[in-house]
């Protein structure tokens, strides 16, 4: 992005000093060079082909700094332009398939899914419940101070992709690389500055020992834990309690699981599935589709079988007959899969008894259309199935418990990241694409002037200089990361631009990634999906087209 909006803002600049001009539009933007940004008055980048004037008199540093304050002033005056000289470059599709590694599509014969946030869709009301009823088990079960079911869920505080340290209890945003985000760093609700990161952490960059203590919060039902960490935190310190934050995780960890495994969070959601389920006749469409072409499908979750079965029902209720008989869609069934270990256990299959409810006691050695499965394992699976790795593809939301395994195991995956939507249409609006540009102008007159002028040589003129730069680029980061969410910013994106932690995993774990099943239902089965060939780590930022560059 930064290369193509340099690019694309030349036009902008005036003949005057076109050479300064050019020879800072024209720097070197080093992916491996650029980890983290700027902090004020220290620089952290490297420039390969830029080097420190030999030494001279006073007045030729002071002149180079009056040419880039110069170059400054201009592109504060052609800031007023940049909507008009970006209205060229191409919008990302929102409901759009995106590939990190090549996938040919007429190579799939087997389609595999999860259920909770991929084929299930909920509202926003389901991580109320999940928060609402993990507190209750705090307090009733875990003897938590019953201030705590004053807590109400901030559906603005959290985003996917965060990471605890149990060692410290803070709550960490990480960028691509393993280091954290300035403005990404809580404890409790308190946001952690840049000096006290450095002096908790050493730097701002996580180290191996470090990492270790670290726990991934990547699913779609962890903005609930989040929240909750974060209130329980808070209340402790407000209270003056003393507390072990490993202690905190791990309580609030298994309200959560207690909230899931014991089937509270499954009872209230069948109860009033029009609160919390999203009807959705596309998934038929696809399924079907499927189905048409000579496909196999298979269902594989975590969920009990009545929970799968009462929210498919409700999902495809107004298809007629379909909503009684949505298992002929799927040639093997499997619930209770105990996800990840079913893709690295030794579990055998149990065949479940729907009318009564219980398990048979007979081995498992085939699958068939008609039965619904329990437990079980990956290899157990292969063997029965003789389905080959490449030739299946799993849909998933978690990046861990659906797509880690599978990926390993040969079989090619799907990440299905509801978020990608929204951020998507941030990222395609003038305000951001705006404020990204400015940010990167500035980034590149910072870096100018911290490579031109040495440091015996930074005197007033300098040092003002440098502010009003670190100013604007933090007014610009700020900006950004407010039109995602005010906390944390964006989920694949840091405040520069750059790729998180949960960007990382995504581009490690998943062949390519949607925001939903169903944007498939308009791709061809014979398609060849490819890597973008000007791709740099995520395939849906922004790109600049052929035809907006030979135009300059």
């Amino acid at each position: 992005m930064a290369a193509a909006t340099r690019r694309a803002l030349a036009p902008l600049l005036t003949s005057r000093n076109r050479k300064l001009q050019e020879s800072v539009l024209s720097m070197s933007y080093s992916r491996s060079g650029w980890r983290g940004g700027f902090e004020e008055g220290a620089c952290r980048r490297e420039f390969s082909s830029t080097a420190a004037p030999s030494m001279g008199s006073d007045e030729k540093f002071v002149d180079e700094i009056e040419k880039i304050r110069h170059a400054y002033e201009e592109a504060k005056r052609s800031f007023l332009n940049i909507p008009v000289a970006l209205k060229d470059m191409p919008k990302m599709d929102p409901e759009g398939i995106y590939v990190n590694r090549n996938v040919r599509l007429d190579d799939i014969e087997v389609f595999g899914f999860d259920y909770d946030y991929t084929l299930a869709h909920y509202s926003g009301n389901l991580q109320n419940l999940i928060y609402d009823l993990a507190k209750k088990h705090l307090v009733n079960e875990l003897r938590y101070p019953e201030s705590c079911l004053l807590f109400e869920y901030d559906p603005t505080f959290p985003i996917r992709g965060l990471c605890y340290d149990r060692l410290r209890g803070c709550l960490l945003k990480l960028d691509f690389f393993g280091s954290i985000e300035t403005d990404g760093c809580f404890f409790g609700r308190h946001k952690i500055s840049l000096e006290k990161i450095k002096e908790m952490y050493g730097s701002r960059h996580i180290g191996r020992a470090q990492a270790r203590v670290l726990v991934g919060l990547m699913d779609f039902f962890c903005f609930s834990e989040v929240c909750l960490i974060a209130d329980t935190i808070q209340h402790f310190v407000d209270a003056k309690l003393d507390f072990d934050p490993s202690n905190v995780y791990e309580d609030i960890n298994q309200a959560i699981q207690h909230v899931h495994k014991s089937g509270l969070l499954h009872k209230e959601i069948l109860s009033d599935p029009t609160k919390y389920l999203v009807k959705n006749s596309q998934l038929f469409c696809l399924l079907k589709k499927l189905k048409e072409k000579g496909k196999k499908l298979f269902l594989l979750t975590n969920s009990p079988y009545s929970f799968v079965d009462g929210g498919m029902r409700f999902m495809l209720e107004d298809i007629g007959d379909v909503r009684n008989s949505w298992r002929e869609l799927f040639d093997v069934v499997i619930a209770k899969a105990n996800k990840p270990h079913f893709y690295t256990s030794e579990h055998p299959f149990r065949c479940y008894d729907i009318a009564n409810d219980t398990l048979a006691f007979t081995a498992v050695d085939q699958l068939l259309p008609d039965q619904v499965y329990y437990h079980g394992c990956l290899t157990s699976f292969l063997q029965i199935t003789k389905w080959k790795g490449p030739e299946v593809i799993y849909f998933g939301d978690h990046l861990f418990s659906d797509l880690r395994g599978p990926s390993k195991a040969g079989w090619r995956t799907a990440a299905i990241i509801h978020e990608l939507e929204n951020e998507i249409k941030i990222q395609n609006g003038e305000r951001y694409r705006s404020y990204q540009a400015k940010f990167h102008i500035i980034e590149e007159l910072l870096g100018k002037l911290y490579a031109t002028v040495v440091s015996g040589e930074r005197g007033h003129d300098y040092r003002r200089l440098v502010q009003e730069l670190n100013v604007e680029r933090q007014h610009c980061r700020s900006t950004m990361r407010s039109l995602f969410n005010s906390n944390f910013g964006a989920t694949f994106l840091t405040d520069t631009g750059q790729e998180s932690a949960f960007s990382y995993h995504i581009h490690q774990y998943a062949d390519i990634y949607t925001s939903k099943p169903e944007n498939f239902s308009s791709c061809s089965l014979e398609s060849w999906l490819h890597v973008p060939y000007d791709i740099k780590i995520m395939p849906h930022h922004v790109k600049v087209p052929s035809s907006l560059l030979k135009s300059q």
